[in-house]
């Protein structure tokens, strides 16, 4: 990048000094434990309060994708990237079908992790491991993302002086030592101050944006000039390829394994309702501001490949900065409230991940552990997963939009099993379990067939591979527990 960096001293100072209290914060959510035990370290001994509760779902919700890869989406594809504000809301309407009802079983059976419910559910080992294999994968998927999002935004910022592997690097080892201090209450606390700076740097900046560039008319006028395709109304199969995405995004966002231990996080049901409550309105403040500044960099800005295109807001604000005087401050409170989004992202992925191979993989072969053993051990595989992260995020050439897809095709092949099995009782281990396979390999083959040359588009028919699985899986679970079921409906009339 040619321009000068949007970072100054002053601002570095600031970053800096932002990132290193996080630790501090980490130091107090471990001088605050209550006991050394799974369920403290990994649900902050279930008692998170509502203010903290709501601020850590947002914070945990809007991560690198919002800021960097929602931008870029609608920098490429105008106004059909408004799909994302409506995906967003719809994941809070399905909490609601479930979350309520998980939060009181939780309490009542100590879950700590979403392989615990699955056990108690359907009794089964296989199921547990599987689907807990499915989480991981899913969840270091969502980990690559957002590194390599922070990388973007460090280099852009910057200018290059920190280049995208050591701001990978230094962002990784903060995140992952805060996190190793306190667990989910450490997280949490991050989390309600990286939620409150999100939430005022996307407002912010939005403004500053959307004023600056001359407001609806003349981002408008200059749109039909720079992009005229960007008015022309979707067809058939861009409508179809919307609600796919909206699908396959809200389902598999919404059983994300992180959101399911604030699910149990919850002191009680009513402060879990409210939080949700108070998450309607997120989409319509963030998603759908981060939309437009994408659409406005269109109408600045042409002429940028995939890649570069997911630099947009980093590259209106380095815009700004030689247009506005005094302004640098607010630029830089912006990229604090980016790599805040990133981070409590990240460090929730990496704490649920933790306690799945912990609770639901090492303790299910050590069943005799000790509480100590497993804590140490938890902590062990959190560095050794950002260790593996950090490796795979600096060499891997996916764009964020294409990891954050990856991800999602996965995780909606584990839906079922929890829509599924909190609210009907005659669902079996077996139906979700063979389910699980045909959705899993059938959405696989759809992507690698597509990623080596086999002649099977990458959404068929404008659906997206996870969601061709989702259909395959429930029909399996349907056809197996067809008798089971229509006994549980009559029963019911």
């Amino acid at each position: 990048m040619d321009s000068a960096p949007l970072l100054n001293n002053d601002g570095i100072i600031f970053l800096f000094l932002y990132l290193f209290s996080l630790i501090g914060v980490g130091l107090l959510g471990y001088y605050s434990k209550k006991e050394d035990s799974l369920g403290d370290f990994y649900l902050a001994g279930r008692g998170m309060g509502g203010f903290v509760l709501f601020l850590t779902l947002y914070a945990t919700q809007y991560s690198g994708n919002t800021m960097i890869g929602f931008s870029g989406r609608a920098y490429r594809q105008g106004f059909t990237a408004l799909v994302t504000v409506t995906f967003m809301c719809a994941i809070i309407g399905l909490y609601f079908i479930y979350a309520p009802k998980l939060h009181d079983l939780s309490r009542k059976h100590s879950f700590i992790t979403l392989g615990d419910f699955i056990y108690h559910r359907f009794q089964s080992i296989h199921l547990t491991i599987i689907i807990s294999i499915i989480s991981i994968i899913a969840l270091g998927n969502y980990i690559l993302t957002n590194l390599k999002a922070i990388g973007f935004i460090i280099e852009g910022a910057t200018a290059g002086q920190v280049s995208f592997v050591n701001a990978i690097i230094m962002l990784s080892l903060i995140m992952v030592i805060y996190e190793t201090l306190g667990g989910m209450r450490s997280v949490a606390w991050t989390d309600m101050l990286q939620g409150i700076l999100l939430l005022f740097g996307v407002i912010v900046i939005f403004y500053i944006i959307y004023e600056q560039y001359g407001g609806l008319n003349a981002i408008s006028s200059q749109l039909q000039i720079n992009r005229p395709d960007f008015w022309t109304p979707p067809d058939w199969s861009a409508k179809r390829l919307w609600l796919s995405t909206i699908l396959v995004v809200s389902i598999g966002v919404s059983v994300y394994p992180h959101a399911i231990q604030r699910i149990y996080s919850a002191k009680d049901s009513s402060t879990l309702r409210k939080s949700l409550q108070l998450m309607v309105f997120m989409p319509f403040v963030t998603t759908l501001f981060m939309v437009i500044v994408g659409i406005v960099g269109a109408s600045q800005i042409e002429g940028l490949d995939r890649n570069n295109s997911e630099q947009i807001s980093i590259l209106l604000l380095v815009d700004l900065a030689e247009q506005i005087p005094n302004i640098s401050w607010l630029l830089v409170m912006f990229l604090a409230a980016a790599i805040a989004a990133i981070m409590s992202t990240v460090d929730s992925a990496l704490l649920a991940i933790s306690s799945t191979v912990t609770q639901d993989l090492f303790r299910k072969i050590k069943p005799d552990s000790s509480q100590k053993t497993l804590l140490l051990f938890g902590k062990s595989i959190s560095w050794i997963i950002m260790l593996i992260a950090v490796i795979m995020a600096i060499n891997l050439p996916q764009t964020i939009w294409q990891l954050f897809q990856i991800k999602l095709e996965l995780l909606c092949q584990i839906a079922p099993a929890i829509f599924l099995g909190v609210h009907i009782k005659s669902i079996s281990s077996k139906s979700i379990l063979i389910g699980i396979y045909i959705g899993t390999l059938i959405a696989l083959s759809i992507m690698i067939g597509n990623w080596i040359g086999v002649p099977i588009p990458i959404k068929p028919f404008g659906i997206h591979a996870g969601l061709w699985g989702l259909i395959f899986n429930c029909l399996a679970i349907f056809t197996i527990d067809r008798h089971k079921m229509r006994s549980s409906i009559k029963r019911i009339r």
